[in-house]
């Protein structure tokens, strides 16, 4: 027994040896580039996706192989002096074409899975940069939340004392627990929107998101490609690929089912010995359906059906591509505009205003309830800038996903 449990406890210390590094490297804040090689790397589906690749290889496999042989023997009578033995071998051959036919659906299925797992990773890839943005943009939001309860906190107290000492209304006191209130609840949404996007992030790879750390990105934001540019790269899109690669299917079934019209050939061969001292005679002949009735003209009117259904959906999918193309683009110019037009001129002059209040309530000539009105209004400026950057990136990962790219801007 002792035995047995050495090898087992050196297995279990050099596998944890293996993992402590993986679990020291996950604890550390995640970059960008970390987190898309982490969600390209343990994402289930992309994983399914593969298996699916895998599966269909074993198909194509399945689909080159000869049909098999049967062995038939048939014994007639039953005293051994009337006694007739035949023993044949019945061997088919496909005419036709059918196994080559067979082989190329069974490729172009193969293909069709591998381009899914393509375009899988696209979408993941996308998905990843679009979450790790709206995360940063929730822990933004909770920090500056936070900052305004704090101050909303600080202006209760003042406001609480100035009505002691007679100098302000308590009317100013219920004004200032009000927006405390009001901050609070705000935090409390900033927190829950922030524990939101850490799940949806650690999602893609199947983690935990309680105790995800990000590193915050730059704070750049995503250019604005042309969109005639943009276009032009469509036709090498994942989602174009794949409707070709449909109709390439489809054709591959329509020649299968043609195939099938022409009937196999079975070639059959043996030996037959009756009675006690007859000799071996030599049973030869060969098996040949009639196509009288059925010539598989029903399913091949529908594998045909089935092909010009596949190249209406190509060009459906075209025409799909470009809208949200055009639509997501033009969602990326107006977020990148509004961006600009806020730091432009909103932000300076929120915290010119927030200046001037926090001077004024230092020689006595604003409240700090100004000088809170003055925060919350510098706050939701920057909020409004958070939400057009976030808006941007989502568009950019949006443009990504949809042109096959890469729109993913990393923090060194």
């Amino acid at each position: 027994m002792t035995s047995l449990l050495k090898p087992l406890t050196l297995a279990a210390i050099l596998f944890a040896a293996i993992l402590a590094p993986a679990a020291a490297q996950h604890d550390a804040p995640l970059t960008l580039a970390e987190a898309i090689e982490l969600a390209l790397r343990a994402n289930p589906a992309l994983r399914a996706a593969a298996s699916e690749v895998a599966a269909k290889d074993g198909a194509l496999a399945q689909a080159k192989a000869l049909p098999n042989p049967e062995l038939e023997v048939l014994r007639e009578g039953q005293r051994r002096e009337r006694r007739a033995t035949t023993a044949q071998l019945s061997i088919p051959f496909e005419l036709g074409g059918k196994r080559a036919a067979r082989a190329d659906a069974a490729r172009e299925e193969r293909g069709l899975a591998a381009l899914a797992l393509a375009d899988l990773r696209v979408q993941v890839r996308a998905d990843t940069s679009a979450a790790f943005y709206e995360l940063a943009a929730a822990i933004e939001r909770h920090r500056m939340d936070q900052e305004l309860a704090a101050l909303a906190a600080r202006a209760a107290e003042a406001a609480a004392k100035r009505v002691e000492a007679g100098k302000v209304s308590p009317v100013d006191e219920t004004r200032a627990r009000v927006a405390q209130a009001g901050a609070r609840i705000e935090v409390i949404q900033a927190a829950r929107n922030l524990e939101s996007a850490r799940i949806r992030l650690a999602a893609l790879w199947g983690g935990e998101g309680a105790s995800l750390q990000i590193a915050l990105p730059a704070g750049d934001l995503p250019p604005a490609v042309p969109l005639p540019q943009l276009a032009a790269r469509l036709d090498q899109a994942p989602a174009m690929q794949r409707a070709r690669a449909q109709l390439r299917h489809r054709e591959a079934l329509a020649q299968v089912e043609r195939t099938r019209r022409i009937p196999d050939v079975t070639l059959i061969v043996g030996a037959r010995r009756e009675g006690l001292d007859e000799r071996d005679q030599a049973v030869v002949g060969v098996s040949l359906p009639l196509p009288l009735f059925n010539r598989n003209q029903g399913a091949l009117l529908e594998a045909l059906r089935r092909v010009d259904k596949a190249r209406d959906e190509e060009e459906a999918e075209r025409v799909r591509l470009q809208s949200e193309l055009a639509q997501a683009h033009a969602r990326l110019r107006a977020a990148l505009e509004e961006s600009a037009l806020i730091a432009a001129e909103i932000l300076p002059g929120a915290e010119s205003a927030y200046r001037a209040a926090s001077r004024g309530a230092e020689l006595g000539k604003f409240g700090i309830l100004d000088v809170l009105d003055a925060q919350r209004t510098l706050f939701q400026s920057k909020t409004q800038y958070l939400n057009a950057a976030a808006e941007s990136h989502r568009a950019a990962a949006d443009i990504a996903r949809l042109t096959g790219t890469s729109a993913v801007q990393e923090n060194p």
